[in-house]
């Protein structure tokens, strides 16, 4: 793609040289003032189009240390320069013209056939280099194209304008050169007044036109975002650079809201080629949160690990009841001091009135070692667990039983199976109460840990 705007740019410069040459020899040659800002018009767009080029090589070196969005600007300075070029031009023209008009001094135009074949031909180039040039400035996004592009298609008025004023001489219409001289230097204003505003636009970072909108309403479609909360948007050459900040759920965990960043990320590149967003989540609290949802998102952002938590409306209040898990090594002191901030926490969540009792109780060490116990032990366990399991008349099929050896105590781990349709509440008393006769009938048991799944 860079290749392609550098080739176009070059291109260009060879057009602009030859016509300019052209011009500027029939222009001395007929005395016609038209033609002679014609020339000093294509003078100009071949110094700007050497401009563009420069330009376009250089914003199209990457990122560096100094330039952290890229060198894509260079290019609106040079839009910027062209601007003035033709603003300058214009007014040289605009002040030979009225001198002629209202000057005593007398000059002759000559509406030669030299004159009217290099307009004809500056036509004819014009049209075909102003639709190459806008083609591939749509393609790369590439303003000094533009420039260039915006520049040819005024020239096609102005040379048509310059045509209709060799007509008027040709015909006896001495005064017409002028006029037309006037109308080339009006066309030019134009042209520079549309190009200097969308140059301007871009280096004081004017946000492309609909750009948040689209923004928005893309983010808004991807899955987990709640909100969108701020978009910024500007266009630097091909790329436009966006800041974004979505609100996403505060119960989510951190892989999820990952997940939901890259996603907008994805999508706004996908509909938008060349942005390049940055996505901040702001976590919020949801109107369907449960009081459960909010004590555990206190928890996370507090880095307790908690379980078993309890929740029930009384009368006049509200009860929440929980389990800490702490470092077993942790003194007493410094873990009570982490429950009562977890309950403080809480109690500012959900109000003052509520009632929070925390159980605290240890991690299972991280260094902690063992063994598998002998076969004869986990046999032992097994028909133990299958004895249990039979009373109770609700557990079957009780298997892949597992028994370790630690410096506590021995961790046992079963598989059985329930049926299917019993709730997951009625499941769990059952496997606890399982795990609990276990324990009684050995001592040297520290945990048991069953699992359920359905009958087949």
């Amino acid at each position: 793609m860079q290749s392609e705007k550098e080739q176009v740019a070059l291109t260009s410069i060879a057009a602009s040289a030859a016509l300019a040459i052209a011009k500027a020899i029939v222009g001395v040659s007929t005395g016609s003032l038209a033609i002679l800002s014609e020339a000093g018009h294509s003078f100009i767009d071949l110094g700007a189009t050497v401009m563009t080029y420069a330009a376009v090589r250089v914003s199209g070196k990457p990122a560096d240390e100094e330039h952290h969005y890229g060198h894509g600007k260079v290019e609106s300075i040079s839009a910027l320069g062209e601007t003035a070029l033709l603003f300058l031009l214009s007014g040289v023209v605009v002040w030979e013209a009225v001198k002629r008009l209202i000057g005593s001094e007398t000059h002759t135009v000559e509406a030669t056939i030299w004159a009217f074949g290099v307009i004809a031909a500056s036509i004819v180039i014009d049209f075909f280099r102003a639709r190459a040039l806008t083609r591939t400035a749509q393609a790369t996004q590439s303003q000094a194209l533009e420039a260039d592009a915006l520049h040819f298609s005024s020239d096609l008025w102005s040379s048509l304008a310059v045509l209709v004023g060799l007509l008027g001489v040709h015909y006896g219409l001495a005064w017409a050169d002028s006029a037309a001289a006037i109308a080339v230097a009006g066309l030019v204003c134009v042209a520079g007044w549309r190009l200097g505003k969308r140059t301007i636009d871009t280096l004081t970072d004017v946000a492309p036109p609909g750009a948040a909108a689209q923004i928005e309403k893309i983010a808004c479609a991807v899955p987990g975002v709640v909100d969108v909360e701020h978009v910024r948007a500007r266009g630097v050459g091909e790329t436009i650079f966006v800041d974004l900040t979505v609100a996403v759920s505060r119960t989510l965990p951190l892989d999820r809201v990952n997940a939901i960043k890259e996603a907008v990320t994805m999508a706004i590149q996908s509909h938008m080629p060349g942005a390049e967003p940055v996505v901040v989540t702001h976590p919020v609290a949801l109107s369907n949160e449960t009081v459960l949802d909010r004590v555990m998102v206190i928890a996370r952002n507090r880095a307790l690990a908690v379980h078993h938590v309890t929740v029930h409306e009384l009368k006049d209040r509200l009860t929440v009841s929980l389990d800490l898990e702490v470092d077993g090594r942790m003194s007493l002191r410094k873990a009570h001091e982490m429950a009562d901030g977890l309950e403080k926490a809480v109690s500012h969540e959900l109000g003052e009135d509520v009632e929070v009792e925390t159980h605290i109780e240890p991690l299972q060490a991280l260094d902690a070692h063992g063994r598998e116990a002998p076969p004869e032990r986990v046999q032992a366990v097994s028909m133990a667990l299958a004895e249990i399991a039979a009373e109770g008349r609700v557990i079957r099929d009780v298997h892949d039983v597992r028994v370790r050896e630690t410096e506590g105590g021995e961790i046992v781990n079963f598989h059985c199976r329930v049926d299917p349709e019993l709730s997951v509440q009625a499941v769990h008393e059952n496997v606890d109460e399982l795990e609990r006769e276990l324990k009684a009938r050995s001592s040297s048991i520290k945990r048991v840990i069953g699992h359920a799944e359905p009958m087949r």
